[in-house]
């Protein structure tokens, strides 16, 4: 007698004699499951967490809870791919023989994968000791810019001019990073002009200290070819910085011109 209990092991015999549908599902359902688990955090996460703060969420939050959606997006999908290749009993026995040893294991994941991993977990240092977030000023390598993205390979950073810098995790967890606003949201205004080496010290330090806001002018270098002076005034949002900039180059050029002395041979 032919009970309820009869179309499970129908189903089971008709996946182990076709494994590419059960492949295609299994690798379905993780790209679903991955998909709703994404859109969850994204939504969901955000409004949680702004309602546990009680404000808007917060540039280390932010950073952290895009990170956390990239990484168990990546978790999902290896499960789904996995199983999809378990579902071939050829490659399982495969697989199985070839990666039994431990060591060997270690060697194909490091020599086939070592700079992946290694941006992965920095990318996870990053996310946790967050020496940026996002939206945060940094210079890296004598590039500047905003922080626009966390992802767990590279970290995206948005130079003054619209361009675009994909610098590896590891190269940030490992090296020196400067960041103007991970204590304050504003940056400081500073702006050097070179001038020749016969020009009046005195004079242009008194120059520039007059100019409008009290900014503080000092020599930061004497070379053979000239004299490299710093001004500095006040602080503003990174995203000014470079309009604030060239206004203070312009005055103090104005400066200088209206006081006889001369013109700067350039300016950085």
């Amino acid at each position: 007698m032919v009970g309820p209990d009869v179309p499970i092991p129908l189903a089971a015999t008709f996946l182990q004699d076709n494994p590419w549908v059960g492949a295609v599902v299994a690798i379905a359902v993780s790209v679903a499951v991955a998909w709703v688990v994404d859109r969850a955090i994204l939504h969901r996460g955000q409004r949680l967490a702004a309602a546990v703060m009680r404000d808007d969420v917060t540039a280390a939050v932010d950073t952290r809870m895009r990170f956390l959606r990239r990484l168990l997006t990546l978790v999902i999908l290896v499960v789904g791919v996995m199983t999809a290749v378990a579902q071939f009993d050829g490659l399982n026995k495969l697989a199985t023989t070839v990666l039994a040893s431990s060591a060997l294991l270690a060697a194909v994941i490091g020599f086939a994968a070592r700079q992946t991993l290694a941006n992965l977990i920095a990318g996870v240092m990053l996310t946790i000791a967050q020496p940026l977030r996002i939206g945060d000023s940094v210079t890296v390598e004598d590039e500047s810019g905003t922080v626009e993205d966390v992802r767990l390979n590279y970290t995206v950073v948005r130079g003054g001019d619209g361009h675009r810098l994909f610098i590896p995790n590891e190269r940030l967890a490992s090296g020196v990073l400067r960041n103007d606003t991970i204590v304050e949201p504003l940056v400081g205004l500073e702006v050097e002009l070179w001038l020749p080496l016969d020009s009046d010290a005195d004079r242009v330090l008194s120059a520039l200290a007059a100019l409008e806001g009290t900014p503080v002018a000092r020599i930061s270098e004497v070379t053979p070819d000239g004299v490299r002076y710093t001004i500095s005034r006040g602080s503003v949002p990174p995203r000014e910085r470079p309009q604030h900039a060239s206004r203070l180059r312009a005055d103090a050029l104005r400066a200088l011109r209206g006081d006889g002395l001369l013109a700067p041979s350039a300016a950085a």
